[in-house]
């Protein structure tokens, strides 16, 4: 398959899915090896795609239903299985994790989180790689976007949080 129609294809089926799916798969899928996909996805965003990479794959980037909504929080790495439990219990999806860093500013870390199963699965991967949370960087503070189904829901999560000790405020 020619590059161009094998790019296409590519973005067809992340067209067609709402979950993520992996470079590996999509390698699989295509009989290219894993660094071929990254490169064609490299390809498609500047073309123009809006394809985020998330922990467990590519998505084709929406607008979410609901309400989107910012907290900033602080935890040690240890509790972040109950801070982000404690977002989706609410019903929220956990879409990036954001951090201030004092050589690059704003950096931001796709998360796409609407489950426990999506938090474990996140948190199994953690601890798989070598690599530390973002959060490490700014001595556990940093900010969650959450797409909400109500304010309600937004408050639940803030309320939640709060009682946690990992909300911060004013």
């Amino acid at each position: 398959m020619r590059s161009e129609k094998r790019r296409s294809a590519v973005l067809e089926v992340l067209r067609k899915t709402r979950e993520p799916v992996s470079a590996s798969a999509l390698a699989a899928e295509f009989r290219v090896s894993r660094q071929i996909i990254v490169g064609d996805i490299a390809l498609l965003r500047a073309a123009g795609e809006s394809i985020a990479a998330t922990p467990r794959g590519y998505v084709i980037e929406t607008v979410p239903d609901g309400i989107v909504r910012q907290v900033a929080c602080r935890h040690a790495d240890a509790e972040m299985e109950t801070e982000l439990n404690a977002i989706v219990d609410q019903g929220c999806t956990v879409l990036d994790v954001i951090v201030e860093h004092p050589l690059y500013g704003q950096l931001t870390g796709a998360l796409q989180l609407k489950s426990r199963y999506d938090v474990s699965e996140f948190l199994r991967r953690c601890g798989e790689s070598d690599a530390r949370p973002l959060s490490d960087l700014t001595e556990g503070i940093h900010l969650h976007t959450l797409a909400c189904p109500s304010e309600a829901a937004f408050e639940r999560v803030r309320e939640s949080l709060r009682g946690c000790g990992f909300l911060l405020e004013k």
